[in-house]
């Protein structure tokens, strides 16, 4: 996603895009509007699957509301389509109290894993299927080699992983269960970032962690009162090395994207797969 055309979609949306305040450019361009929060995703002309999931994620603000899972409100409806870029608004929450720390995850977790499907449906949770998007858009930038790698690498996993028989009841997931998705504010904890829900392994949510302590230098400590608030340790399921892998796949192709324009996003991203080539997991990954 590109600043200066996400800025011309907010105008276009009459919501002053040049004077916006840039929070977050992925996947999507995030702005604060005023008193709301502007979510800018990418050009879907060519890709509905960015359409729906931009209206699912209102669907799914409007669910938590009403089963009282503390989480980011939408402030319409429905998703606005401008100039073929899905764009969604939400209340912009107060300040943070505090940095977020990977414990805050574990309340909401357990109140999300807890509840039943949506009236709506949530789609399986694709860890794998923007893999193939990512590649192609880092072009030939990237080793074509490297590509034709994390290709192998992503139709392996999916196959394993559909094989698994999880510990946990599956149901709704969070889907990237991150300390930077939790806001703490004065009333505690918040989920946002809700584009990821999905219905599938609850496992999912719990590998994300698991993942940072052992790739992202997340503190064993910090970990540990994470597994001790929620009240189980996925490291000892025996399908967590299966996640893992297919995380850590979808990561390193999902830092690609960015290889084109971005020397440090290039650099990040041979260093991810050789440790993968390597089969070395403790090289440090360094989030991007």
């Amino acid at each position: 996603m590109d600043e200066m055309r996400a800025r011309e979609v907010l105008t276009a949306a009459g919501l002053t895009g040049g004077t916006a305040e840039l929070l977050a450019l992925g996947e999507n361009a995030v702005f604060t509007v005023g008193d709301v929060v502007a979510k800018v995703g990418r050009d879907a002309t060519h890709h509905p699957e960015l359409r729906e999931r931009a209206e699912r994620e209102v669907a799914v603000a409007g669910w938590l509301a009403a089963s009282g899972v503390p989480a980011v409100r939408a402030a319409e409806p429905r998703a606005r389509m401008v100039g073929g870029h899905p764009v969604t608004l939400w209340h912009r929450l107060p300040g943070a109290v505090r940095p977020t720390e990977p414990r805050d995850l574990a309340p909401l977790l357990t109140r999300v894993h807890a509840l039943p499907a949506p009236d709506f449906t949530l789609p399986r949770r694709e860890l794998l299927g923007g893999v193939e998007r990512w590649l192609r858009l880092a072009g030939d930038a990237i080793d074509p080699a490297d590509a034709d790698y994390l290709r192998g690498r992503r139709d392996g996993f999916a196959k394993a992983a559909a094989a698994l028989t999880p510990h946990l009841p599956p149901g709704p997931i969070h889907g990237d269960a991150l300390p930077r998705n939790v806001h703490v504010g004065p009333d505690g904890p918040v989920l946002v970032d809700l584009e990821t829900f999905s219905a599938d392994l609850r496992e999912h949510d719990l590998v994300v962690l698991a993942l940072s302590r052992d790739r992202y230098g997340l503190p064993a400590d910090a970990y540990s009162a994470f597994t001790e608030a929620y009240g189980w340790d996925v490291r000892t399921w025996e399908g967590c090395a299966v996640l893992r892998g297919a995380r850590e796949t979808a990561s390193c192709a999902w830092v690609a994207q960015h290889a084109p324009a971005n020397p440090k996003a290039l650099a990040e991203f041979r260093r991810r797969v050789a440790s993968l080539r390597q089969d070395d997991p403790e090289v440090r990954w360094y989030p991007f």
